[in-house]
């Protein structure tokens, strides 16, 4: 098997004249990655060679800064994460990551005190390990993240659909749009907005098509991702 594992080189450039760091990054495209940010280059060498025999894609970091200067997005990943970094607490670029759609992130640490590994897990850590790290629980640690991660991101990218779909919607059928999904007849909406139920009708069925909705009950599922409130929300307000 060809070694999976590569490092952000400056010197790398695509024909297209792209950033340095994204011309090795276009390798991940496609594939679970494992980012590994750790300074002890023994542990990075070692745990290359635990993914790389196991098959996974790896990006080996040596500081927390390297990481952000060369991470993409656009793949599904986990992140494997020393605590002590010469350059930025582990805890800290968890922190700093939290709203940045980051990857689900596995901690590594030789030092496993207890308020670091709460404060890992209140911030969302899907594993916390203390060296010498165990494979049998890593690598197990390692492929739920990369489940997680995918499933986050199937839900992100259908929720951004429903999104663009939504944002076809005129005024009107965006006011139409909870008055049905909530269970109110079409003479009802019809009232509430001062108009005649075979315009409420014609309102439904664009909003149908525009969201591209195979059924009713489809329609009020999509509702549901997109957060829109149900006619109580809209006559209370």
């Amino acid at each position: 098997m060809q070694n999976a594992q590569w490092k952000c080189d400056p010197s790398a450039r695509t024909s297209a004249g792209a950033r340095f760091q994204d011309a090795p990054c276009q390798r991940q495209q496609g594939f679970d990655v494992a980012y590994l940010v750790e300074d002890d280059p023994s542990v990075r060498e070692a745990l290359g060679e635990l993914f790389a025999s196991n098959g996974i894609l790896h990006v080996p970091f040596s500081s927390a800064a390297e990481f952000l200067r060369c991470v993409r997005n656009d793949t599904t990943a986990c992140l494997i994460l020393d605590v002590r970094l010469p350059d930025m607490n582990g805890l800290e670029l968890q922190r700093k990551l939290g709203s940045e759609g980051a990857p689900p992130i596995v901690f590594i640490s030789g030092y496993g005190d207890i308020p670091s590994i709460i404060q890992a897990f209140k911030a969302g850590a899907m594993e916390f390990l203390t060296k010498p790290v165990n494979p049998q629980l890593l690598l197990p640690a390692v492929r739920a993240a990369f489940d997680l991660d995918r499933e986050r991101r199937r839900s992100t990218a259908a929720r951004m659909e429903l999104q663009r779909r939504f944002s076809r919607l005129t005024p009107r059928e965006r006011e139409v749009f909870p008055l049905i999904i909530g269970g109110m007849l079409n003479k009802q909406a019809a009232a509430h907005l001062g108009i005649t139920e075979v315009t409420l009708q014609v309102h439904r069925g664009q909003i149908m098509r525009k969201m591209q909705a195979e059924s009713f009950a489809d329609l009020v599922r999509m509702a549901g991702v997109l957060g829109i409130p149900g006619p109580d929300s809209v006559q209370a307000g």
